[in-house]
């Protein structure tokens, strides 16, 4: 079951591109208007690449731990996945919770075709419910959290390495927004990519097959059929870079030529010089003592944590004190 939300989602789109185009310096897009249909099933597909090996290895780590992690919970359990994708990964946890009770399972995405993909991905699992909620991460968490039964404990999911999108001030201060609708005893898996050779991040960054370019260049055609607007994708280039002193990889939208832009629904006229970019996202990496400093600073304790050595990234047990 899906429960959809109801907002003006065409109203926030537009004025987020206004005022992320418009802002002086650096052009933005919020990484969130990445994940359309269109984006979320495209970045499925890069999950599979050979050259982006963080997917693989937060479902060993899940594969090969979900019966420890469940083990350390407080029973009894409802699980909230926030952005669960097609929650493929998701299903070594549920197995294992499965076993031992029945576990509702609610995927939070503010995609609808990942939700319906979840749905019919992890349907066939004895002793799991689910219902999905079409919302943005925390409005999903407290619908969720409205639904708690008397004595029962949450344990939320937040898997891949999606706190990297936040850099590490506001990934610390939304971890601390989970932490204020969670109870003391209620649970955090995180998954952290750890820090590894620049070279390995930038091929993971920039397929050679090109996905990664069509998943970036896809929020221009999102603003184009949602907004109205007239951005050429072939003047538009994909392109990843390092920020060492983040620590992080950035993707960005870079202008082949100096050009002028509509956005009619976002009452925008913007121009961009060569070589100009769109800054979309970034993905923040750690070091594997990161997520114990998190936690403290969130009111959270890091009970326990995994590392996968093929490709370097952790999975973190935080327990809300």
């Amino acid at each position: 079951m899906l429960v959809h939300a109801i907002n003006n989602a065409a109203y926030e789109f537009a004025s987020d591109v206004r005022a992320g185009l418009t802002k002086l310096g650096q052009k933005e897009l919020s990484s969130k208007y990445l994940y359309d249909d269109v984006g979320s099933a495209l970045f499925e597909v890069i999950s599979h690449l050979p050259e982006y090996g963080l997917t693989r290895a937060d479902e060993r780590l899940l594969q090969s731990h979900a019966d420890e992690i469940v083990q350390r919970l407080d029973a009894p359990v409802a699980v909230a996945e926030l952005g669960s994708g097609s929650g493929k990964k998701t299903r070594y946890i549920l197995q294992a919770l499965s076993r031992w009770q029945r576990t509702f399972y609610y995927p939070v995405e503010i995609s609808r075709s990942a939700l319906a993909m979840c749905e019919r991905e992890l349907s066939d699992i004895d002793s799991i419910s689910i219902v999905g909620f079409e919302r943005e991460y925390l409005d999903g968490l407290l619908e969720v959290a409205a639904h708690r039964q008397r004595n029962q404990h949450l344990f939320v999911l937040f898997l891949g390495s999606t706190i990297g999108n936040f850099d590490r001030v506001a990934g610390t201060e939304f971890l601390r927004e989970v932490r204020s609708i969670l109870q003391p005893g209620d649970s955090l898996l995180l998954g952290t990519d750890l820090l590894k050779p620049e070279s390995q991040l930038l091929k993971a960054y920039n397929d050679e097959v090109g996905v990664t370019a069509a998943f970036n260049l896809n929020i221009l055609a999102r603003i184009n059929r949602e907004l109205d607007a007239n951005f050429d994708l072939k003047q538009f280039e994909h392109i990843s870079k390092i920020n060492r002193e983040a620590r992080s990889v950035e993707m960005h939208l870079q202008s082949k030529r100096r050009q002028t832009v509509r956005v009619p629904a976002a009452d925008l006229r913007v121009e961009f010089e060569e070589g100009e970019t769109i800054w979309t996202e970034s993905s923040h990496k750690y070091l594997a003592q990161e997520p114990f400093e998190m936690a403290k600073t969130a009111g959270f304790i890091c009970q326990a944590q995994w590392i996968d050595e093929q490709w370097p990234f952790a999975e973190n047990l935080f327990i809300a004190q």
